[in-house]
């Protein structure tokens, strides 16, 4: 009796030592593991948690260390060459390429003054000293307008009618001729029809930026139609969904990276083609301040105007392909 009484505490001690241990490990972990460790010390009396201090050396010694830091994850160099460097290195190397074969001079301006006349140019892009003579502003502006007329007509027309030749084999097999002989036709074909129906140059550009941008939209929406598996149809038939609600509840999701696709092409066919149909019918646009340059000889304004041209196509493109991951569907 004597022995089994002094060894009860060290008992009690050890027991209490081992349960301590689960439950801070369990504080550890969150609440999930929390609830484990709880769920089990609720076999017995024995198995409640008692504080490491009245645990004695062996609570100390399964008291673990302090995580370590998670080391950082080192600079990934290559991949930041491929975004940042890279382009600035073939940028570098074009201005070189400029610059080696202008050093003896010629009609065709350095690449120092280009960037004179850049520096000059929009420094008050938005001077208005008459009406053919805006500064560079003006003229990006009202190009863009046109473009977005045109483009704005050519979805209105061209997505309800790709939806319709996609969802209907009657409509495809009408259209799908009359599609396939026009889209090949070059847009500028387009622009004496849009002068003698319009009589004036800026619905004529309008009509021409609208008849070249429709075919991609109609295109790729009758194709995201028809890719739609058969069995969501099959489903909506069942439960005699109407055709508005089969369209925007089933069609429009699944056709959408399709349609947006086809916007995205329809854009930079669009900004491609109004340089050249302002060229034509004159007016304020940068495809007019273009050939206006030309007319006076000024080649640097030129070549400042093809960089500007460039920059304002990859920002559309940029700004419709964030819109394409914003609807993206998985």
């Amino acid at each position: 009796m004597v022995s089994a009484v002094f060894h009860a505490p060290a008992a009690i001690s050890a027991r209490a030592a081992r349960s301590s241990v689960p439950m801070r490990s369990a504080r550890r972990s969150g609440p999930g593991a929390a609830a484990v460790a709880g769920a089990a010390s609720d076999g017995g009396a024995a198995s409640a948690p008692v504080p490491l201090a009245a645990a004695g050396p062996a609570g100390a010694q399964a008291n673990p260390a302090s995580p370590a830091r998670p080391a950082r994850d080192p600079v990934d160099w290559r991949g930041l060459a491929g975004r940042v460097i890279a382009p600035i290195a073939g940028l570098a190397l074009l201005v070189g390429i400029w610059a080696l074969l202008t050093q003896k001079g010629g009609s065709f301006p350095t690449p120092a003054a280009t960037f004179d006349a850049a520096w000059k140019l929009f420094a008050d892009p938005f001077y208005r000293n008459g009406p053919n003579d805006q500064g560079i502003g003006w003229n990006v502006l009202n190009s863009l307008q046109r473009v977005g007329f045109g483009f704005g007509l050519a979805a209105l027309v061209g997505i309800p009618l790709g939806f319709l030749i996609g969802r209907f084999a009657t409509l495809n097999a009408m259209f799908a001729p009359l599609i396939s002989l026009l889209k090949p036709v070059s847009p500028l074909a387009w622009l004496p029809i849009g002068l003698l129906v319009f009589k004036a140059a800026n619905p004529a550009a309008i009509w021409t930026i609208f008849i070249c941008s429709i075919w991609p939209m109609v295109i790729n929406t009758a194709v995201g139609v028809q890719k739609v598996p058969q069995d969501y149809l099959n489903v909506a038939r069942v439960l005699k969904l109407s055709e508005w609600r089969i369209a925007t509840r089933i069609l429009l999701p699944a056709v959408m990276p399709y349609l947006l696709t086809g916007v995205r092409l329809s854009v930079g066919t669009a900004w491609l083609v109004i340089v050249a149909a302002e060229m034509l019918t004159g007016g304020v646009g940068i495809g007019f301040w273009v050939w206006d340059e030309w007319n006076n000889l000024n080649v640097a304004h030129i070549i400042v105007a093809i960089f500007v041209i460039g920059i304002v196509g990859l920002l559309l493109e940029w700004a419709l392909m964030a819109v394409a991951r914003r609807f993206e569907y998985h």
